[in-house]
């Protein structure tokens, strides 16, 4: 067996581990608008449009992506920065190893023609439009949005009838806590400067954007990891696209649905961050005694649901 297949294999296992340690809560909503924990809200059918926030370093992708395999048998596909598949030669970059998970799982480099060739096949898409600025945010920005004020997926989305399901995670908070950001390691010179270096090596996206929007620089936030807390992803209701095309052809209306879904991202994180705070298993203590008593592959109970 390989050096890398072996680190591989070793990087699944700790996530796993992982994943088994956070008991992650998975929530949808089903079509009359009842919140339940499955993906029983999720449609069978693509495509779909899955539109929500990082948390750092995209935490929440690969459970997520594992989870409905696990569950629904759904393959989903992420959009992702181009640095996880190619890399120049001499380049201080990270190894590719180091995403090969990611890969693994479905995701592509993020481009308009993936994106049409992923909608046209009725895939399950998952678009983040926050993009490096979120996912490598500073201090304090773990629940902010970095979103351009000007999308196409909604117009893209439409040509093809997909369904667009806006997302929110939190948990980061209860996983770790940042020490050295993007804004502390700047004022560093040597690590200013691979910064900088890393940044020149990538490819560059967000050109058309302005001042922190257009900040995509690449760099490793320094942070300690906390005892596992938990962390909990809640889809909303889908929003049809399908017969709307000519309507959502126009700019404006495609920018309401893109504010629309904007809103229900950053709904669906405060209702997380709220309800949490009445869930009994957040700490991992109770989640390890919960496990001892019911078995390691038991689902541990999380806060009540308002239609239960």
């Amino acid at each position: 067996m390989s050096i890398a297949t072996t680190s591989l294999i070793t990087l699944i296992q700790v996530r796993v581990l992982l994943t088994a340690a956070t008991a992650p809560v998975f929530l949808s909503t089903l079509d009359d608008g009842t919140v339940v924990r499955s993906l029983e809200g999720i449609p069978s059918e693509g495509p779909v449009l899955y539109v929500g926030n990082h948390m750092l370093f995209g935490l929440e992708l690969r459970p997520a992506a594992i989870h409905f395999l696990k569950e629904r048998n759904i393959l989903l596909r992420g959009l992702a920065h181009p640095v996880m598949f190619t890399k120049k030669i001499g380049s201080k970059l990270p190894d590719m190893q180091m995403f090969d998970s990611a890969r693994i799982i479905g995701a592509v480099p993020v481009s308009n023609m993936n994106f049409y060739k992923l909608l046209r096949s009725k895939a399950h898409v998952v678009l983040y439009p926050g993009g490096v600025r979120e996912a490598l945010h500073r201090k304090g920005e773990e629940y902010k949005l970095f979103w351009p004020e000007h999308s196409e997926f909604v117009r893209i989305a439409s040509k093809f009838g997909a369904r667009i399901i806006p997302f929110g995670a939190v948990g980061e908070d209860d996983l770790c806590q940042m020490v050295l950001d993007y804004n502390d390691q700047m004022k560093i010179p040597f690590l200013k400067n691979l910064i900088e270096e890393i940044t020149h090596d990538t490819i560059k996206l967000r050109n058309d954007e302005e001042g922190e929007l257009r900040n995509q620089d690449l760099h490793m936030p320094g942070f300690i990891p906390k005892i596992p807390g938990r962390y909990y992803v809640y889809f909303g209701k889908p929003i049809e696209t399908k017969g709307r095309e000519k309507e959502l052809h126009d700019k404006e209306k495609a920018h309401e649905v893109y504010l629309e879904v904007k809103s229900e991202v950053e709904r669906c994180m405060t209702y997380l961050k709220t309800k949490r705070e009445t869930d009994p298993y957040r700490n991992i203590l109770p989640r390890l005694l919960y496990y001892l008593s019911h078995g390691f592959s038991s689902q541990v109970p999380t806060f009540d649901l308002p239609n239960h």
